[in-house]
């Protein structure tokens, strides 16, 4: 079943099936898949055998279930007697063992990011790999008993029965995910599994996207034009590129709404990358006190992304009627990509991690409706950039790092009622709670604060192992500088207000500035700043440092800031008006998602 590279049939049986067993990696792993030149679909767990046949490959994913609770995800048993090989990841080597013949339970502790792993035998699966290597877990059940026929291949401190293999039948389980890029031999085990046990060849190329997406446009398009309301991000820019390309100058416009959550000078810039693509296609709506009206009061991080959402799709409907853009000749064109679906729930099984804005229910209507084009919705960041760099896009737009859709109001937390810190013997338990997720399940739990430097060393291991020994909290900071002392902080009741996104507004303009100066922006993928209303009555508010290394963003690792860097932004942070302290979060993802919220 040999294809030419570059021209993988997706009518016939693709050489590997990835089963979606709900979890928050599925694409990823398909897409990891085709990097390595093999074309890979995926199916639902429950597909029939007798519709996976002639698959070389299967892949089982991982999921936020546990395989021993009733209606928990599950794959059709003949799927091990139709002679393909089989690798199971996280919950996936659960449901081996428990199909198999072994058992599964509930682990004495959670394992989330980063761990060691330690191969136990030889065989082609640790190919060129084998020894002690740094992997990627979230999980907390855990494979007790190894099925008949198969031999431990690996294990961690926390994980005795960290990956499994049966040579005969071809069938292998990993707890950790090889798909994620902070493990750090993912890649090659992979490609053991693919080329070495499965005997795949090579019949899909990765980096000729452009065509491709055009041809899809145009069709789904059927003549019709497109209206894009863009942010200035790489997303939404590479989508309209790619329809202008498709479509012509005649078809396609663009219009930016200013909804007062913007960082500084941010309308300011995007106006200047469309109108070199283009004059006559953008437009700009001003917007802020709409939007800031609607946040009032509002301290649910959940129930902000709706209103968020919703005011975008109100604001959206006014535009579209104004210019005649709900006539049948027109669609809505977004920049969607694969991570803003998944977290949403938008795959069969997937836990609801955090609302994006583009899936709330006036989108959702319009999707019914087929008047939405999505041309990035199968992609993930690193390859939405790959196809900028196709459409030769200006690289200070391409290297940009991702900011959300609902801008600084994700990334200013609110409280509904004054709360006191709770001393604990590692640190100080915050009353401020932030989003997670934890065993591929969206978890919204407390912070703990270390009165530790940022740069201690051994600081991000101890966060990590605070984080899987208390299930209370989902997320560590490190206390970076303050202008008072803790014990005498609390959290004050507060909301989204013009002096609060000022506040907050002010410090990511000083952390830009200078890690752009510092070169600093260059070492990390995002950095995200946040406001949270921990402080005294005079200086409410405190700052917090988010700065992650990430591929795509489905995984992330906290990074050090070099420490002349991080003295000066405190130093410019602490002067700040209303601000008590700077914190700086020491937390991967798993267990914390990269925005607070």
């Amino acid at each position: 079943m040999s294809h030419e590279p570059g021209h993988a049939s997706q009518t016939a049986t693709p050489q590997v099936i990835v089963l979606d067993t709900g979890g928050q990696y599925c694409h990823l792993i398909t897409r990891k898949i085709r990097e390595l030149g093999v074309y890979s679909e995926i199916r639902a767990s429950e597909t029939p055998a007798a519709e996976l046949a002639g698959a070389r490959a299967i892949v089982i994913s991982g999921g936020p279930s546990s395989v021993y609770e009733p209606g928990s995800p599950d794959i059709d048993p003949a799927s091990f007697g139709l002679g393909a090989a089989v690798l199971g990841i996280c919950y996936g080597q659960q449901l081996i063992a428990k199909h198999l013949g072994g058992v599964v339970a509930k682990g004495d502790k959670g394992e989330y990011g980063l761990a060691w792993l330690d191969t136990l035998a030889d065989g082609p699966l640790w190919r060129g790999v084998a020894g002690r290597q740094q992997i990627w877990m979230s999980h907390r059940d855990a494979v007790k008993t190894l099925p008949p026929g198969f031999e431990l291949l690996g294990s961690t401190e926390t994980c005795p029965v960290a990956a499994i293999g049966d040579q005969a039948r071809r069938f292998y389980g990993v707890q950790f995910h090889p798909e994620v890029v902070h493990t750090e031999r993912g890649r090659q085990i992979l490609s053991n599994f693919l080329f070495e046990i499965a005997g795949c060849e090579q019949d899909w190329n990765p980096h000729e996207q452009t065509l491709r997406i055009e041809d899809e446009i145009r069709r789904v398009a059927a003549g019709r034009k497109v209206f894009f309301f863009v942010s200035g991000g790489v997303d939404s820019t590479v989508a309209f590129t790619l329809c202008l390309r498709a479509l012509g100058e005649d078809r396609v416009r663009a219009l930016y709404v200013d909804t007062g959550l913007m960082r500084e000078g941010e309308t300011e810039f995007v106006q200047g990358v469309f109108e070199a693509l283009g004059r006559g296609l953008f437009a700009v709506e001003h917007a802020q006190q709409r939007f800031v009206g609607a946040l009032a009061g509002v301290t649910d991080p959940e129930r902000k992304r709706h209103i968020i959402g919703e005011m975008f799709v109100s604001v959206q409907e006014q535009i579209l009627e104004s210019g005649h853009y709900l006539e049948a000749d027109w669609i809505l064109g977004q920049g969607t990509i694969y991570p803003d679906t998944i977290e949403s729930g938008g795959t069969s099984k997937a836990d609801l991690i955090k609302t994006h804005h583009n899936r709330v229910a006036g989108i959702q209507k319009l999707i019914e409706q087929q008047r939405i084009i999505e041309p990035l919705h199968l992609l993930y960041k690193d390859e939405v950039r790959e196809v900028g760099r196709e459409l030769n896009l200006p690289d200070e737009l391409l290297s940009r790092h991702p900011f959300p859709g609902p801008g600084l109001a994700i990334r200013c937390l609110c409280a509904a009622k004054r709360e006191e810190v709770e001393r604990r013997e590692d640190g100080w338990l915050l009353p401020v709670r932030s989003v997670g997720v934890q065993g591929d399940s969206r978890s919204y739990r407390s912070v703990l604060l270390l009165e530790d430097s940022p740069a201690s060393p051994g600081v991000h291991e101890k966060a990590t192992h605070l984080i899987n020994s208390f299930t209370e909290v989902n997320r560590v900071v490190a206390l970076a500088g303050s202008v008072e002392p803790v014990s005498s902080m609390s959290v004050w009741p507060s909301e989204i207000s013009a002096a609060r996104l000022d506040r907050l507004r002010a410090a990511d303009a000083i952390v830009r500035r200078l890690s752009f100066a510092s070169g600093f922006e260059d070492d990390v993928w995002q950095f995200p700043v946040v406001l949270i209303p921990l402080g005294t009555e005079s200086r409410p508010d405190s700052i917090v440092l988010r700065p992650i290394h990430s591929i795509d963003g489905m995984t992330a690792k906290s990074v050090t800031m070099p420490e002349p860097l991080l003295t000066e932004m405190i130093r410019q942070l602490l002067e700040i008006g209303g601000v008590a302290a700077v914190l700086y979060d020491l937390t991967h993802k798993p267990p914390g998602t990269i925005e607070w919220e």
